[in-house]
């Protein structure tokens, strides 16, 4: 048998890491493995979390081993189908609520929604608002559904690819969808994350270009689109956006000065 100090102390992982999964196998705070070290770890307990801290230094994402992970102050479960949250993603969210709150009973329009961050925090940041969640995968609607249930949100959800699962205008849309070059060396880093939801062509635009595209088609004049995109495809999404007819394009940057969302809206009913 060993105690926590032990076990924390003979693991690979960052000390933060191997705590949080610690804890986890024995369903107890980080607080009380940090007031506690010498607590005692039976050898079943301490076997998964071994296995647990194994995967982890293979690079599996800690949201994986958990299952969750937190979202605009909301815990969201997550699996291997699903991309896995980023803090990054919040602007997205914030940038739309901005617009709801002078048109809070919006037809709103998530494309892509994997785990459903987007679609579920609008809609419970704006209970007004309808919102409409789309993604492909089945899998990944599974989780997104769980997540709206669980977290009591009122979300509609299509299986399709992009616009194809929907009918009607929307006031708002919002994407973010796959941007990652085919040869891009980061997604070695990203093996363990779908990559049908990280890659988008040789260039990374492909989704985009859908995206911006098909927007004027299923925008109400006035209407607005935001996207995330990669940290080098700012100039090329506001052409994007820029030949599609939209006005008022804007590039937004994350906490970390990114350029990271690019939005802008439809000045009139699209013929």
């Amino acid at each position: 048998m060993s105690t926590v100090g032990e076990l924390l102390a003979e693991s690979p992982l960052p000390r933060a890491e191997a705590r949080l999964l610690l804890a986890v196998v024995l369903e107890v705070p980080v607080e009380t493995l940090i007031a506690r070290p010498e607590r005692a770890v039976d050898d079943a307990a301490a076997a998964r979390f071994a296995t647990l801290a194994a995967r982890r230094a293979q690079g599996e994402p800690v949201a994986y081993l958990l299952g969750r992970k937190e979202f605009f102050g909301r815990r969201f479960a997550v699996s291997p189908a699903v991309l896995v949250p980023r803090p990054e993603t919040e602007l997205l969210v914030e940038l739309a609520l901005e617009r709801l709150r002078t048109r809070p009973q919006a037809r709103v329009l998530d494309l892509g929604t994997g785990s459903g961050c987007l679609a579920v925090t609008l809609a419970l940041e704006c209970p007004q608002a309808a919102v409409v969640a789309v993604d492909r995968a089945a899998d990944a609607l599974a989780v997104a559904r769980s997540n709206a249930q669980r977290l009591g949100a009122r979300v509609e959800f299509a299986s399709g690819d992009w616009y194809a699962a929907v009918g009607g205008r929307f006031d708002l849309i919002v994407a973010n969808p796959p941007y990652v070059a085919a040869a891009d060396p980061h997604l070695a880093e990203l093996r363990h994350e779908p990559q049908h939801a990280l890659v988008a062509g040789d260039d990374g635009l492909a989704d985009l270009r859908r995206i911006v595209g098909g927007a004027p088609a299923h925008l109400t004049g006035g209407g607005w689109l935001a996207v995330e995109h990669g940290h080098d495809q700012g100039a090329s999404v506001r052409e994007l956006f820029a030949r599609a007819g939209f006005t008022a394009v804007e590039t937004h940057r994350d906490l970390a000065g990114i350029e990271r969302v690019c939005s802008a809206t439809m000045p009139a009913i699209p013929v």
